[in-house]
């Protein structure tokens, strides 16, 4: 080395959302009702009358506590400054704005993209609530609330917190991340597409016996017609949104990941406050 080169010096991740032990507990309440909520179809009793129309509204009340839940435990761990609070809404605004670009043709959501390259720079924990609260925004924008709302914020919660659960978040970089978070997109893409199938999938009841969801059947049974009832009706829209993100994250996910690393360093959320 000569007297001019410099140690190459990895940059440290930036968290604005941390994920603490008082966090990790109030995602995992939320994250247990949300399964709960997904899946109650496949073992749902033939007497008990239950639908989606129904606890939607329920759930909806018991998802936003739990969802002020998580911001206040990761306050509690590590505090939420003002600073993250203008990155959540700067990003929920901009993944608000992306998803109506691609409604209503052939499943295309760009939003996707940036969900995972946000949730891959910031963490799980403001991941979670970056893709609950843009789904929110969104749906407040496009007209799109309704009994499925819920389900749409815990899912994007889901796709987005993933994202800052992969592996190599201090050392993986280049191609290599772009590759790995092309293939999460793609996964992630089509995951989501396949539990939003569980909220709807219990309103067309007998309107096909080969896919329709018959209450107090066996799990086997009640499988067998969820899989169909999702090649049938939703696999055309979800590969079309998988392909969309992995195109764009391998197009545009190595300027979206400088930028969001470079705000965020800038901002130095975790550098302790001090008063003079």
């Amino acid at each position: 080395m000569t007297g001019t080169e410099r140690p190459i010096q990895r940059e440290r991740p930036v968290r604005p959302v941390r994920l603490g032990w008082r966090s990790a507990a109030a995602l995992a309440l939320v994250s247990a009702t949300g399964v709960v909520a997904f899946g109650w179809p496949l073992l749902a009793s033939s007497a008990s009358g239950l639908a989606h129309s129904s606890d939607a509204p329920w759930l909806f009340a018991l998802l936003l506590p739990l969802l002020l839940a998580v911001v206040a435990a990761t306050i509690a761990d590590t505090g939420l400054d003002a600073k993250a609070v203008a990155m959540l809404g700067v990003l929920a605004a901009a993944g608000a704005a992306l998803r109506p670009l691609g409604a209503g043709t052939a499943g295309l959501q760009p939003m996707f993209f940036l969900m995972v390259l946000s949730g891959r720079v910031l963490g799980p924990g403001f991941g979670f609530v970056l893709g609950s609260v843009s789904m929110f925004a969104s749906a407040l924008l496009t007209g799109g609330v309704g009994p499925w709302m819920p389900f749409q914020m815990l899912a994007m919660g889901w796709v987005t917190m993933g994202a800052g659960l992969l592996p190599g978040a201090r050392s993986l970089r280049g191609r290599a991340e772009l590759a790995l978070l092309a293939a999460y997109g793609a996964v992630s893409s089509l995951f989501y597409g396949l539990v939003m199938n569980l909220q709807g999938w219990p309103y067309i009841a007998g309107m096909s016996s080969g896919i329709s969801f018959v209450p107090g059947d066996p799990l086997p049974e009640n499988l067998a017609r969820y899989l169909a009832y999702v090649l049938a009706t939703s696999l055309g829209w979800d590969i079309p949104r998988a392909l969309l993100t992995v195109v764009l994250i391998l197009l545009c996910g190595g300027s979206v990941l400088r930028a969001l690393r470079r705000a965020t360093r800038r901002a130095a959320f975790d550098a302790p406050a001090r008063f003079i």
